[in-house]
Formats: C-alpha cells, sequence, structure tokens
C-alpha cells in the first residue's frame, strides 16, 4: 500500500481542508434525529419549519387519530399515512429551498385541532422523526430527549475542536497533528480513474481520479476504528453555466448514505474547463471495502445531481 510523502501529503490537507456547503440562508436548521413538538392551544398559528431532502423519508407521529392530511403538490411525493402517523417521501422533481405547506387535522376536536407544517426543501438534510404530542411529555419522553441532547452537544464539541484545529493555521504533517489524525497507519492513495464512471445525462464528466485513506487511530462509541476519505477529481464541465459544488453524499454499496465533512473546489468550473473537487468523509474502517457512488449537486442547478459510479478506497482491514 503507497505511502504519500511529506510534499504529497501537503498537498492532499490542502485539498482537503473543508469548506462550508453553501446553502440560500432561508433555510431552516434541521433537525437530523428525533424532533419532539408539544401542541398547546395558546400556540401561535404559524406553520412549522421542517426540513425534507428529494429520496429521503420524514415521519411525522402523533398521540392523537388524524382526520384530514392536506398537502401541497401531493403528487410530488409518495405519502404513506394511517390513524396516528405519516410518512412523506419527496421525489426529484422538488426544487433546493422550495416551500410546501402540509395541514393535519384532528379527528377528535379537541384544542388544538390541527397544526400545519411547512416543508423546506433542503439541499443534503432531512429530519426524519417529528413527534408531535398534545399533552405534557412523559418523563421517558424528556429522559429520552436529555439522552439526545447530550449526544448532540457532545458531537457539536468534536466538531468544534476539529474546526478549531482546522482553522489554527496549522498545514502539513503539524495540521494533520494538531487535529490528531496521525495514526499508525499513514495515509494510501488509489488511482481509480479507470473505475470511476461518470452516469450518463451527467453534466460533469471525471477526467481523473484518486482516493486516499487516513487511519485517525480514533475509534467511535461503538469501538470501531474510524478512517478518513478523499475523493479527489479533476472534472470537466460540459455545461453551458459555471459549476459551483453545494453539497456531496458518498453512497454505500449497500445505499447508505454518508455526508461529507467537506467539499472543495478552488473556484467554479466554467463551461469546457476542468477543476479539481475533493469531497472527504469518515467513516468505519470495516465499512471502507466496497464500491460507492458519489452524488454531487451544485448552486443554483435545482435538483440537477452529479453521479459517479465506481469509487474504491485502499482498503486495509486489520482484524482484531
Amino acid at each position: 500500500m503507497p505511502v504519500l510523502s511529506p510534499a504529497a501529503l501537503l498537498r492532499l490537507v490542502l485539498l482537503a481542508t473543508p469548506v462550508e456547503n453553501s446553502a440560500p440562508s432561508m433555510l431552516p436548521a434541521c433537525e437530523m434525529g428525533t424532533r419532539h413538538l408539544e401542541l398547546n392551544a395558546d400556540m401561535p398559528g404559524e406553520a412549522l419549519a421542517v426540513c425534507i431532502h428529494p429520496g429521503l423519508p420524514t415521519s411525522f407521529l402523533f398521540d392523537a387519530k388524524l382526520g384530514r392530511v392536506e398537502l401541497s403538490g401531493r403528487e410530488r411525493f409518495r405519502v404513506m399515512a394511517d390513524e396516528a402517523g405519516l410518512t412523506l417521501v419527496p421525489t426529484r422533481a422538488l426544487t433546493q429551498g422550495e416551500h410546501i405547506l402540509v395541514s393535519v387535522t384532528f379527528e377528535d376536536g379537541a384544542v388544538p385541532a390541527s397544526v400545519r407544517f411547512l416543508l423546506v426543501v433542503h439541499p443534503s438534510e432531512a429530519a426524519r422523526l417529528v413527534q408531535v404530542t398534545r399533552q405534557p411529555r412523559s418523563l421517558e419522553s424528556y429522559r429520552e430527549g436529555e439522552q439526545q441532547a447530550q449526544a448532540e452537544a457532545r458531537q457539536c464539541e468534536e466538531d468544534k475542536a476539529r474546526l478549531e484545529a482546522e482553522c489554527s493555521g496549522q498545514r502539513g504533517l503539524l495540521g494533520l497533528l494538531a487535529q490528531g489524525l496521525l495514526g499508525e497507519g499513514g495515509i494510501a492513495d488509489k488511482n481509480i480513474t479507470k473505475n470511476v464512471i461518470s452516469r450518463s445525462g451527467n453534466t460533469l464528466t471525471s477526467m481523473r481520479a484518486r482516493s486516499y485513506r487516513l487511519d485517525t487511530g480514533r475509534v467511535d462509541e461503538g469501538g470501531r476504528q474510524m478512517v478518513r476519505l478523499l475523493v479527489a477529481q479533476l472534472l470537466r464541465n460540459d455545461g453551458t453555466t459555471p459549476w459551483t459544488p453545494a453539497g456531496a453524499v458518498l453512497v454505500g454499496p449497500k445505499g447508505e448514505e454518508r455526508k461529507p465533512l467537506g467539499v472543495w473546489t478552488q473556484e467554479p468550473i466554467a463551461p469546457g474547463k476542468t477543476r479539481s473537487v475533493g469531497v472527504e468523509v469518515e467513516m468505519p474502517e470495516e465499512a471502507v471495502r466496497g464500491t460507492f457512488t458519489l452524488k454531487l449537486w451544485g448552486q443554483d442547478q435545482g435538483d440537477k445531481e452529479e453521479f459517479f459510479d465506481g469509487v474504491v478506497f485502499p482498503w486495509n482491514f486489520r482484524p482484531r
């Protein structure tokens, strides 16, 4: 397994520095875990914002029997509903930043008799479960919420420490040391130009591709070894307008999606030009083996997505 020289390592660190994904300012802060909403008679009448994303299900669970559900543009959703629950799966027909109103009326006639949600199409995230109650939550429910808040706080602290290290001005080997990423395995790379296939219908074509793997020496809460992965591509813009990355997802062999730590390019890719684009993710070492699909989407491109199949990474699983 080849190991990069310090000079190549420095180039990789510069390439892999996460850049904040661009998103419209009107997007609400998304809650990815379980979200609890308590309704009461004194609540204002405005709709409650909930993030959705094409292809990802968002479920609503109520403590009362549902009566009527009104959904704008219902034909653009797969809708699964029963007496106490509602699951919405948006289709690709939705546009980033678009707002869709859904109104739910309860059958028992108690106050409040209905609730409205404003579904906001997010470029990468979606609320997965929204629990709605019209009565005080149980102690168990509060404990669940407290545990989730503690887990999210720990994740925020980890993200904060990582961002502080990445913004501290350290680069090269010192930058990796500051981030706690200097594991025993070093950095391995793999030329995957012949592996990666640009799907028909793409605006972007992959001209060259290389994957990198960094053993961090860290473990997750389950005791699994964590690795950093980077896909670096030279992409050509075959379209008629400049292309700037807005987000990415790495799709695993079983269809699981992994959000990136960052997406990088030096500048927008002008029509007919090529530029380097890097996507960095983190995952358990045991999940690295297999063939992945990289999905990218750009700013001002609506719901247009770019797919690159055949992405593989250097793999060096160590049995324990």
